[in-house]
C-alpha cells in the first residue's frame, strides 16, 4: 500500500461515522475526481472525503481546508477532521457588511404552507415561523404575505418569508429564507437595507461557504433524515455530518431541517443547533397545536439544559 494510500485509509477509518450508507455513488465519485494541488494532506483528504460520500464539491472544501490546517499546525493530524473557520478561508467576525442578527436559539421553527397555518402556529406559541407560499401569481404572493404578516402581530413569533423577497419587505415581515439559487437571483442589498432578517440553506460544506459569503443572519442545514416533501439533490446528512457543519459554523445562529419529528428531536439539538424546523410533524399532526406546544417544550427544555452560545 502507498503512503497516499494509507494515508487515504487512515482518515477513512478514523471519520467513518460521517460515512453515507453504501450505494451512494462513491466510487464513481473517486473515480472521476479532479485534484486541484498536489500538496499530499490535500490529495489523501480529498480522496477519503469522497470514499466516504462526499460530493466533489465538499471534499474540495474540506481537503483545501484539511491542508490549511496542516500548514497553520505545522504537521498532518489525520485524527482532526477540519472545524476551525480560518481553515475555510471563511471572514472573521465581527463583519460590516452582515445582515441584521436574529436570536442564536430560534427554538421550534415551523415551515408553514399559508397565512392561515401561520397564525394559528403563532397563535399556539411557535417561536419561529416561515410563510412558504406556493404562487406565480405576485398580486396573490403579496396578499398571502401580507396576511400572515398581520397574522402574527399581537403574538412573539419572528415571520421569515420564503423566496418572496419584495412582498416580505414591502408587508414588513421579520426576515426572509433563501434557497442557494434564489440567494443568487434576489437583491441581496435590498434586503440587507429594509432591515430585513436573511436565512439561507445548505446541504454541504460548498452551501454553507456560498451563504457564509453574504453573512446572512442564519444558517439552515439539511436535509439531516430522509424527506418526501421534496426531491434533494443531496442524500441525508446524517447527525456526525450535521455536527461537523455546526462546529464549523459556530458564529451563526443554525437551524436543522428536514425529516425531523419528535423521536430525532434531543439527537439533532445535541449536535449543536439552536433551531429545528419542521413541517409535516404539525401541519399532519391530529391536533398540530398540541404538537407544537410538546415539541417547542422539548426544544426549550433541552436548549436550557446547554450552555449558551456566544453572540456574533
Amino acid at each position: 500500500m502507498s503512503q497516499h494510500d494509507s494515508m487515504v485509509q487512515t482518515i477513512v477509518t478514523a471519520h467513518a461515522d460521517l460515512a453515507l450508507a453504501p450505494g451512494a455513488g462513491t466510487s464513481q465519485r473517486a473515480a472521476t475526481a479532479t485534484f486541484t494541488c498536489d500538496a499530499a494532506a490535500y490529495r489523501a483528504a480529498k480522496s477519503a472525503c469522497l470514499a466516504l460520500g462526499f460530493i466533489e464539491a465538499d471534499a474540495e472544501c474540506v481537503a483545501l481546508a484539511w491542508q490549511n490546517q496542516t500548514d497553520r499546525t505545522g504537521h498532518f493530524d489525520v485524527t482532526v477532521w477540519p472545524d476551525q473557520p480560518e481553515d475555510f478561508s471563511m471572514q472573521a467576525w465581527p463583519r460590516p457588511t452582515a445582515f441584521a442578527a436574529c436570536p442564536r436559539q430560534l427554538g421550534l421553527y415551523a415551515v408553514l404552507p399559508d397565512a392561515v397555518w401561520v397564525g394559528r402556529m403563532a397563535r399556539a406559541g411557535v417561536s419561529t415561523v416561515q410563510l412558504r407560499f406556493k404562487s406565480d401569481d405576485t398580486v396573490v404572493i403579496a396578499r398571502e404575505v401580507r396576511a400572515a404578516v398581520m397574522a402574527v402581530k399581537g403574538t412573539n413569533a419572528r415571520l421569515f418569508i420564503n423566496d418572496h423577497w419584495q412582498a416580505a419587505i414591502d408587508a414588513g415581515a421579520y426576515g426572509v429564507h433563501l434557497g442557494q439559487e434564489d440567494m443568487v437571483e434576489a437583491d441581496l442589498e435590498k434586503i440587507r437595507a429594509a432591515g430585513l432578517r436573511l436565512g439561507l440553506s445548505s446541504h454541504g460544506y460548498a452551501e454553507m461557504l456560498r451563504a457564509d459569503h453574504y453573512s446572512p443572519s442564519y444558517i439552515a442545514m439539511g436535509a439531516v433524515f430522509a424527506t418526501t416533501l421534496k426531491r434533494m439533490l443531496t442524500p441525508p446528512q446524517g447527525l456526525a455530518r450535521l455536527g461537523a457543519y455546526a462546529r464549523l459554523m459556530r458564529d451563526y445562529p443554525k437551524v436543522a431541517i428536514g425529516g425531523i419529528d419528535a423521536s430525532k428531536l434531543l439527537d439533532v439539538l445535541n449536535c449543536g443547533v439552536g433551531s429545528i424546523a419542521v413541517v409535516r410533524a404539525l401541519v399532519a399532526a391530529e391536533n398540530p397545536e398540541v404538537m407544537a406546544n410538546s415539541l417547542q417544550a422539548k426544544i426549550n427544555d433541552r436548549l436550557s439544559a446547554m450552555a449558551p452560545e456566544p453572540a456574533l
